[in-house]
């Protein structure tokens, strides 16, 4: 039996964050380095990245941000749980914390997601190729199953995870599986895995840095044995 063909695909995120940055993308990406990139719609260089991405005739998906800079959605005209007082996004850290406190609203995060959605389709003309998170928003315990809402209507094919190998593990009650569920009512048959296994183990990160990479693996570990029930690849 012949084996299976094995695809590397090497995506560069933030695609639209500045013109240096996306620059040494496209440059990557002609040099044959990179395979795909993923837009942030509410980046300041959105529009120009997305032209690049026309010109070049890049495979671009989303990079769906609800941490870093200002949203596109309802949420920027008016008082949001995702946002602070000046009325950017919590950062990093912050809507994590929010999100374990559960202090987000989850039809805000279900709204501005499906607003980036519809932004992406203003700027390139189609739907994304996938969608990921910035900072690992989408493999955060507690909301996986709103930011399934939005990804299969605007026909995106594939969600990032964290981590590849870790697929046996149990989510919390009802979250991650209800995410799933949505995907496979939405025929979303593939997941895109970016494999950051070991990152906690680098000593040369420091402390800071390796509880995040810890945070993000323990979540991917809740949220990759749900896909792969479901029947996702």
């Amino acid at each position: 039996m012949a084996r299976p063909r094995v695809r590397l695909v090497v995506t560069a995120d933030d695609f639209g964050y500045c013109p240096r940055r996306d620059e040494g993308i496209v440059e990557a990406f002609l040099a044959g380095a990179v395979t795909s990139v993923s837009l942030l719609v509410n980046g300041a260089t959105a529009e120009s990245a997305a032209e690049l991405a026309r010109r070049h005739q890049i495979p671009t998906g989303l990079h769906a941000n609800l941490s870093e800079g200002r949203p596109i959605g309802p949420a920027c005209h008016g008082v949001s749980s995702l946002l602070s007082p000046e009325g950017f996004f919590l950062g990093k850290m912050g809507f994590r914390e929010a999100v374990a406190a559960e202090d987000v609203s989850f039809s805000e995060v279900r709204e501005e997601l499906e607003a980036q959605l519809s932004r992406f389709q203003e700027l390139l003309g189609r739907n994304p190729t996938h969608v990921d998170g910035h900072q690992h928003v989408h493999v955060i315990p507690g909301w996986w199953s709103q930011a399934g809402v939005g990804v299969p209507r605007w026909g995106g094919r594939c969600s990032r995870w964290a981590d590849l190998l870790l697929r046996d593990c149990v989510p919390p009650a009802g979250v991650c599986q209800v995410f799933a569920e949505a995907l496979q009512a939405y025929r979303v048959r593939f997941t895109r895995l970016p494999l950051e296994r070991g990152l906690g183990d680098c000593t040369w990160l420091e402390a800071p840095a390796r509880a995040f990479a810890c945070s993000v693996e323990r979540d991917a570990r809740a949220a990759v044995g749900p896909f792969s029930r479901s029947g996702l690849r």
